[in-house]
């Protein structure tokens, strides 16, 4: 995720401890499954020699002309192939099989979208009362529009629910339903009005805008994020290479739940290990960047041909954990 601090420059978020939790060589093959503003990705490539190849994925192809230009800018005669690929991560194990690449050593999702995707007129925010909801990363597909202008009211409060886990989420689909019976809802402020309408004054005035679950729902349900997530890991969990890295960022609890149960199940059959708890960014990064305060980094490596692999405790000494 890239988040915008004060002066409004973009920064990728736990970008150290990702580092750190790869521990990229120069000959590797890397996977960044999520390029977003490519922040993460010019600290891979930096750590990749001439024999080393990068593989950038996105659904948003102005995320993938950002890792590009992010590319040409390094000159270094020993700079790594890089393969920069628009498409859903969900696609994993067939992009690489296309490209040739047979096992992978170093894996990233970052789940968060950037800075970059907030200020594109799609409909993310909910700041922006004019602009449309569209809420989808790529061109075309159904649009957040669709849904709510289609949906019965039990699909929507179960949309509410499951990606959002907004407690009004019955009286906002209610509101949602009746607010469409007079006019299609199409845009931020509309969608806005509606919650207003389905939720007491007194969620209205706290500090969280009282629509913010309701954005993240209908983002993940136009994007099926959670389907896509779920067969992004299966797949990037087939193609470690023994001994491969897989760290994946999460910043909310439904998406960190997909996580934390793929793990668990590769832990399960022997598959490898992962850390006990997730790393989480130090105070400073919090500080520095507000919406890294909900981040959480899991890390997986796959077990090795021959010996065990060491406690990640031993590797990773100096991080933050939940």
């Amino acid at each position: 995720m890239h988040v915008t601090n004060e002066r409004g420059a973009h920064e990728p978020v736990l970008t150290d401890e990702v580092m750190v939790a790869l521990s990229v060589a120069p000959g590797d093959t890397v996977v960044d499954a999520t390029l977003g503003g490519a922040g993460h990705f010019k600290r891979l490539l930096a750590e990749l020699g001439e024999n080393g190849v990068i593989v950038g994925i996105d659904a948003d192809g102005e995320a993938v002309e950002r890792a590009r230009d992010a590319y040409a800018e390094d000159r270094r005669p020993e700079r790594p192939v890089a393969h920069l690929v628009n498409d859903n991560f969900r696609n994993l194990e067939r992009i690489l099989e296309r490209l040739g690449v047979a096992s992978v050593d170093a894996i990233l999702f970052d789940l968060g979208w950037s800075g970059f995707q907030i200020a594109s007129p799609r409909g993310f925010s909910f700041t922006n009362p004019e602009e449309p909801l569209l809420m989808t990363y790529g061109q075309g597909g159904e649009t957040a529009a669709d849904i709510i202008n289609s949906a019965t009211e039990d699909t929507l409060a179960d949309i509410l629910v499951r990606y959002g886990e907004e407690r009004f989420a019955r009286p906002i689909a209610r509101a949602i339903v009746a607010a469409r019976s007079e006019e299609r809802i199409l845009t931020v402020g509309q969608l806005n009005a509606a919650v207003l309408a389905g939720t007491p004054i007194w969620y209205q005035k706290r500090r969280l805008h009282p629509a913010t679950k309701v954005f993240q729902a209908f983002r993940i349900a136009a994007n099926d994020e959670m389907g896509a997530l779920s067969e992004g890991l299966a797949a990037a969990l087939t193609v470690l290479a023994p001994g491969g890295r897989l760290a994946v960022i999460a910043f909310h609890s439904v998406e960190d739940r997909v996580v934390k149960q793929a793990l668990r199940e590769a832990v399960a059959e022997n598959r490898g290990t992962t850390l006990k708890k997730p790393v989480v960014p130090t105070r400073a990064e919090t500080l520095r960047n507000r919406r890294a305060r909900s981040a959480k980094l899991r890390v997986f490596t796959r077990a090795p041909r021959e010996s065990a692999a060491p406690p990640f405790e031993r590797v990773l000494p100096t991080l933050s954990y939940a």
